[in-house]
């Protein structure tokens, strides 16, 4: 019988410290955590580069999802935190070439991290098909 909650981690600091999953699959529906370009290691990728901090944060949420049998194709939100000061449009090109095909709905938020070199953080809500 197939567990109806699954749960995976990406081995992030963060989720040990304060004890959360990097992604949740309840039934078809999977919800993402906050994800930044912090990697197991706990270091920061594309110190002070938006672009390549969000491209590594969406490479995160995409193995996250892989592992719960989705992708990319299937999320459905994201809500996008960015520092403020930083170039949200560079964030914007990574989630528009990430998202260029299905482009679902989201929400841009600028805020401050746990992490002071933490430039954008980003969340996803997917529906496996």
């Amino acid at each position: 019988m197939k567990k109806r909650i699954e749960r995976v981690s990406s081995g992030g600091k963060y989720e040990e410290i304060i004890g959360y999953s990097r992604a949740v699959k309840v039934g078809r529906q999977v919800f993402v955590s906050g994800t930044a370009s912090v990697d197991p290691k706990r270091k920061n990728a594309g110190k002070n580069e938006a672009y390549v901090q969000t491209t590594e944060a969406l490479k995160i949420i995409k193995r996250a999802l892989g592992k719960l049998g989705g992708s990319l194709d299937d999320v459905v939100r994201t809500r996008v935190f960015v520092r403020q000061g930083t170039n949200w449009e560079l964030v914007a090109k990574a989630h528009r070439e990430a998202f260029e095909k299905t482009r679902p709905v989201s929400t841009w938020l600028v805020g401050t991290f746990l992490d002071p070199g933490i430039l954008v953080e980003i969340e996803a809500d997917a529906i496996l098909s």
